[in-house]
């Protein structure tokens, strides 16, 4: 049976969408003035931890130092900048897209180390419910993106967002579903040296994966003592495979419940489901080394939770089973995920 803890995102607390980049939300909890409709009938707890947008960094190493302790369990609020870090507003142009620094993309928020979390550990992180911020942004960066060599130019158009929007305006007749999720979510590597974000990698980090959001439980494997979690580069919109480079990158506030799981089975990289689907993801420095991760990690799942034998699993996951190119934009380094229907497995 598919273990599953919860990691809520919840709106508990007012937030001040207005703030200037980098500047801290409140931190109190309380009732959301001009919330937006839950997006699940499940009850949201309420936060018992705060944690504002100023608490970022863009780096993945054990010794980034956290910013917050919170026993397993715990319902925290977390308050998101758009990617770039302040670097860009609703009012920027391209001239601002062609000089930002990419050693401060990815303005992740924490770490938070979570008690007893401990290597070979899996943190759980169920994403219920988020909030987007009052605008976002998408761009075509010199140099980045899945056909850089073919667009060099810098390209930028911003959108007017907020909690209640349901599409943003493209121009010319489009609309866009408003579809949030965090673009990166992950646990400290074990190691010293200061990893830049921008590939995903067994720790989690820059997955793009879209399908990780409202009503998912992301399975993170722990490297070090207390886990040390961050989330950010959160998406307002985006399809799969993020090819031009950005989703539309906007703020969100976010409320998470962080569980650890000692008894969860061994997975080498993240993992995630839904009450419809079961998941599993592989990255790698092409697209084929991605996929064949994943497939193995879906064969491995299914021997391990359904009693399967590898030949039925990987037949199976052949026949009823979906690929997903989740992550394209940071090539040479691709993410790949399989999605298994619950509704073929055995209950």
């Amino acid at each position: 049976m598919n273990r599953l803890a919860i990691i809520v995102l919840a709106v508990s607390t007012p937030f001040l969408w207005g703030c200037e980049p980098g500047e801290s939300a409140p931190v109190a909890a309380g009732p959301a003035a001009n919330a937006a409709p839950a997006a699940s009938t499940a009850q949201v707890p309420e936060a018992q931890f705060s944690l504002p947008a100023d608490n970022t960094h863009a780096r993945w190493s054990r010794t980034i130092e956290p910013v917050l302790t919170v026993p397993s369990g715990s319902v925290v609020e977390v308050f998101t900048q758009e990617a770039t870090g302040g670097q860009l507003t609703l009012e920027s142009t391209v001239e601002d897209v062609a000089n930002l620094d990419f050693d401060l993309i990815h303005a992740l928020t924490g770490p938070i180390r979570v008690e007893g979390a401990q290597p070979g550990d899996v943190l759980a992180v169920t994403l219920h419910e988020i909030e987007v911020g009052d605008w976002g942004w998408a761009a075509i960066a010199p140099g980045f993106g899945f056909l850089a060599d073919i667009f060099t130019e810098p390209w930028l158009k911003t959108f007017e967002l907020g909690p209640d929007a349901t599409h943003a305006d493209f121009g010319n007749g489009i609309r866009i579903p408003i579809d949030p999720f965090p673009g990166v979510l992950g646990v400290a590597p074990d190691t010293d040296e200061l990893l830049v974000t921008i590939p995903p990698r067994a720790n989690g980090g820059n997955m793009d994966n879209r399908h990780m959001k409202v009503g998912t439980t992301v399975y993170l494997p722990v490297a070090v003592e207390g886990a040390n979690f961050s989330i950010g580069d959160t998406h307002a919109a985006q399809g799969d495979g993020e090819v031009s480079g950005t989703a539309i990158e906007a703020p969100m506030r976010i409320v998470l419940e962080l569980e650890v799981l000692a008894d969860f089975r061994d997975i080498a990289e993240p993992e995630y489901e839904t009450s419809d689907f079961y998941a599993v993801t592989g990255f790698g420095t092409d697209i084929d080394q991605a996929t064949r991760k994943a497939v193995l990690a879906m064969i491995d799942y299914l021997e391990a939770e359904h009693g399967m034998a590898r030949e039925d699993a990987y037949v199976l996951a052949s026949l009823a089973a979906d690929l997903k190119i989740s992550e394209t934009v940071d090539m040479p380094h691709y993410l790949v995920s399989m999605h298994m229907p619950k509704a073929v497995l055995p209950r």
